[in-house]
C-alpha cells in the first residue's frame, strides 16, 4: 500500500470512530504518518484532552480501529 492509501485508510478508521468521540463532546485528528509508514500520530481535541480514559480510548479505540484498515501500522500515539 502506498502512503497516500495508507493516509486514505487512516482517514477512514478515524471517520468510523469520530462519531463516538464527538457523542462525548470530544474529536480527533491526524497529524501525521511517520517511521516507515509504522506509527501514527494523532492529536485528541475537545472533551477527549482532559479524560481520564483517554489512553485506554486510543489504545482499544483509535488503534485497534485504526490497525483494521492499515494492519502495518505498529502504534499510534497522541500530541498533546
Amino acid at each position: 500500500m502506498t502512503s497516500e492509501e495508507l493516509k486514505v485508510n487512516v482517514e477512514k478508521a478515524l471517520e468510523e470512530i469520530r462519531p463516538f468521540l464527538q457523542s462525548d463532546g470530544g474529536d480527533i485528528s491526524l497529524l501525521s504518518i511517520e517511521e516507515n509508514d509504522t506509527l501514527v500520530k494523532v492529536q485528541l481535541m475537545g472533551a477527549c484532552v482532559g479524560c481520564s480514559v483517554n489512553q485506554m480510548t486510543l489504545k482499544s479505540g483509535v488503534e485497534m480501529t485504526i490497525k483494521k484498515y492499515a494492519p502495518q501500522i505498529e502504534q499510534v500515539i497522541n500530541i498533546e
